[in-house]
């Protein structure tokens, strides 16, 4: 347990900032899910759409540091060579 002030409030940041960044990763898998299941149904309009719905969440998450930019990068790559194979 933190014994300093400074210490306690370092605590309580770090608690906050896990919450916020524990949201947005699960509403990127979220999105992410979405867009897996747009691909599975074999629907290019709605995998394409959903491809313009996923790429700024995922590219947001990277800016926030919840997931690399390099694995922002390929996730995305990834999904556009699947939508584009439909």
């Amino acid at each position: 347990m933190a014994n300093t002030t400074s210490a306690k409030k370092a605590t309580r940041k770090i608690a906050r900032k896990t919450a916020i960044n524990k949201m947005r990763r699960t509403s990127m898998r979220g999105q992410l899910r979405k867009m897996d299941e747009a691909i599975a149904a074999g629907d290019k309009a709605a995998a394409q759409e959903q491809l313009r719905l996923v790429q700024p969440v995922v590219m947001k998450s990277a800016s926030k540091g919840i997931i690399h930019k390099n694995t922002a990068s390929r996730k995305i790559s990834r999904l556009s060579a699947q939508v584009k194979a439909l």
